[in-house]
């Protein structure tokens, strides 16, 4: 019960909001194209200042930059990209291309140094699936790991102090991954409305078999066209944010497959990457675990009840915890 008791107070320090300490006008400005990356860069390095571009409700395939964002994107010190395929971060490409930028601009090179993966779209013809790519942890770490090298080369004074503030990041995402990764069925496989809640299910080892949307540019399949598959999968995965056809396409599916419907956060704004992670990650689960059971996690509640019911109905416990304690 000791190790048990321990492990929650470890989860639940996972879920209080993180201070920004520290942050002054002459920190380095670290400016992320959409709020997820920011929240990532926020939480590993809390001394910097850290700006988004893209609003978490513009859709980011058609947003532009505007004059200010490029005034602003010319005095960051480093900038955070998805990877390179929005098409501001072409745009981005190309001022930094043309050495308009003092800053170092991070793409897909930077991260696949730190061990950054795409996943295929298994559903649609195999290719690289460039959406959403922060939602696995693994990527978050990825980074976080190329943004604090960014940081060490344009502040070396401080280098140490990002080093210690990237593991300290490393630890907490590590940690939920530990506690978290054997809670789902083996096998387990899912029907997702878009690419992005890909990477949101499959680090937990849930593989999407198909989607309604199949890519950005692609029309949403009919629901019905979509019910044998959904009858062969395990539960329905949809993105929190999403429109409302493809969340009553989700619930329409769930309804006439049977199976239960799991909500999870694509964008979000100010909350921590490892609370959202973890946040995601339950209601996953406990779809999973609910005997049909809807779930949908809703902005601003704790999660922790969720864990807690989580770890009992079987996660690797010592296993966490010893990791945990070896920190």
């Amino acid at each position: 019960m000791k190790r048990l008791a321990l492990l929650l107070i470890i989860l639940a320090g996972l879920l209080l909001p993180s201070q920004q300490v520290g942050s002054t006008g002459t920190s380095p400005l670290v400016v992320a194209t959409v709020s997820p990356l920011a929240s990532i860069v926020r939480e590993a390095f809390p001394d910097v200042r850290v700006l988004y571009l893209i609003p978490p409700s513009a859709d980011p395939h058609e947003y532009q930059l505007t004059a200010e964002q490029v005034t602003i994107l010319k005095e960051a010190s480093v900038i955070v990209t998805t990877g390179g395929h929005l098409p501001i971060e072409a745009r981005i490409k190309e001022l930094s291309d043309e050495g308009q930028l003092r800053g170092k601009a991070l793409f897909l090179d930077d991260y696949k140094k730190h061990g950054f993966r795409y996943l295929k779209e298994t559903w649609y013809g195999g290719k690289d699936n460039p959406h959403g790519v922060w939602l696995d942890p693994t990527n978050a770490i990825a980074i976080a790991g190329a943004t604090e090298s960014a940081l060490q080369e344009v502040d070396p004074a401080d280098a140490a102090s990002y080093r210690k503030d990237f593991e300290v990041f490393k630890g907490k995402v590590e940690a939920i991954e530990e506690a978290l990764r054997d809670s789902v069925p083996e096998n387990s496989t899912a029907v997702i409305d878009m690419p992005p809640v890909q990477y949101a299910v499959a680090w937990l080892g849930v593989k999407p078999i198909a989607a309604i949307k199949p890519e950005e540019e692609v029309p949403a399949l009919p629901v019905d066209e979509l019910v044998g598959k959904a009858k062969e999968s395990d539960l329905i995965v949809y993105n929190l944010q999403g429109s409302s056809q493809l969340k009553n396409a989700a619930s329409e599916l769930a309804s006439k497959s049977g199976r239960p419907l799991a909500g999870v956060a694509v964008f979000w704004g100010n909350e921590p990457y490892t609370k959202v992670l973890l946040k995601n990650s339950i209601s996953i689960i406990e779809a999973l675990s609910g005997g049909g059971k809807i779930v949908k996690v809703e902005a601003g509640k704790s999660p922790l009840p969720y864990a807690i019911s989580a770890l009992f109905a079987g996660l690797s416990l010592g296993m966490a915890l010893g990791y945990i304690l070896r920190r």
